[in-house]
């Protein structure tokens, strides 16, 4: 996997919340380093368990 997907963050759909890889999601033991495409197929919105296909990439503003 290219360091540019390790890094893609993901918006939830239905709340907001956003999946930065940089970060993780440690209270929920997703380590930071770890690639959106590398969470657990059963993983789910920490903020209102939406699943994965729940979640749209974040395009980033070309500067």
């Amino acid at each position: 996997m290219s360091k540019e997907n390790r890094t893609k963050k993901y918006r939830c759909r239905p709340c907001g919340f956003v999946y930065d890889p940089a970060l993780g999601v440690p209270d929920y033991g997703i380590k930071p380093g770890t690639a959106f495409e590398d969470l657990p197929e059963d993983w789910v919105c920490p903020k209102c368990a939406a699943t994965r296909w729940m979640f749209e990439e974040v395009k980033e503003d070309a500067k």
